[in-house]
């Protein structure tokens, strides 16, 4: 099937475990084409014009609230900042009801961060816009792994073949379920690292290979993401000190020395700067972690332009 022939069907983008190759590889084709865009003396399109897009983030976001939000204005739609602490989900009012209120005033497009589990798949059969899974529990956050696999490709060309070590929190990281699906469909050798009370239970279930030892695995990595370790999401203590982790899990100025010369470092961020990660390694040459943020409002752009593409024509057809 050629690019040309390839229609975009789905309407809501809630994650990524279920879509094949050539549709991860379409939504990032259509990426390259908004890159452009922000080279430019104007960067608005009327792609979006007469839309609005709301963006209902319970969890605080810098990087990607703000993302979404300029990708929506580039596209030239309204857009709408929802809050939760000046809605009515503090007076008691469920997500759904808060979804279909907002629809009634002529929302088209639903991005939705929530704490929960499911909450975007919900809303999903609760409402007829469009709904975006902007981070959801420990469920999944597909924009982030579209954009990470986004840099990665235009860092090395493809994934095919490569072989990417994912480092840290990976029980708690929603991230690391969408690179997961992504990185493995487009070809990639994902291994997960990290101390085993940081691994999901499911965890042999997955598409991965399985390390408790960053050291034994570094010198073979041509890609590396360090992910943040999650305390706010933890119960109890799950390694006996920062200081400990650091030691075994950090990507240290030394572990960069053994690895490869051309290895790729990536960051979803924010950053611990010291604990899963030394400043001269995230700010040194083999960094792409800027290049992410970057590259997060072209793949936010083509999600925003593609789900609202598949309800038109779904609208049309009815």
């Amino acid at each position: 099937m050629t690019k040309s022939t390839f229609q975009w069907t789905r309407k809501h983008l809630v994650g990524l475990r279920e879509l094949s190759r050539r549709e991860l590889e379409f939504i990032l084709d259509t990426a390259k084409g908004f890159e452009e865009f922000s080279t430019r003396s104007i960067k608005k399109v009327p792609t979006l014009r007469g839309k609005v897009v709301v963006n209902m983030f319970f969890e605080d976001s810098t990087r990607t609230r703000n993302s979404f939000t300029l990708a929506a204005s580039r596209l030239s739609a309204d857009v709408i900042e929802f809050t939760k602490k000046s809605s009515a989900v503090n007076k008691g009012e469920t997500l759904v009801d808060t979804a279909r209120n907002l629809e009634a005033m002529g929302v088209d497009i639903v991005v939705i961060r929530h704490g929960a589990g499911g909450a975007p798949a919900l809303l999903c059969r609760s409402i007829n816009a469009c709904v975006v899974n902007a981070g959801d529990g420990y469920n999944e956050h597909p924009t982030q792994a579209l954009l990470d696999v986004y840099t990665i490709r235009q860092a090395r060309g493809t994934l095919d073949g490569l072989k990417i070590g994912i480092v840290g929190d990976i029980s708690h990281s929603r991230v690391a379920r969408s690179n997961i699906y992504a990185m493995t469909q487009l070809g990639a050798e994902v291994t997960l690292i990290g101390p085993p009370t940081l691994m999901p239970p499911c965890v042999r279930k997955l598409p991965v290979k399985v390390s408790y030892s960053l050291d034994a695995v570094i010198e073979e990595l041509d890609v590396i993401n360090m992910l943040r370790i999650q305390f706010e999401r933890m119960g109890g203590n799950p390694f006996p000190s920062v200081r400990e982790y650091s030691h075994y899990f950090g990507l240290t100025v030394e572990r960069m020395q053994r690895a490869k010369p051309d290895i790729v470092v990536m960051h979803p961020g924010p950053m611990n700067r010291g604990v899963e990660i030394e400043s001269e390694v995230a700010d040194g040459p083999n960094s792409i972690i800027l290049k992410q943020v970057a590259n997060g409002l072209a793949i936010r752009m083509a999600v925003l332009f593609l789900v609202n593409q598949a309800a038109m024509q779904t609208d049309v057809k009815s």
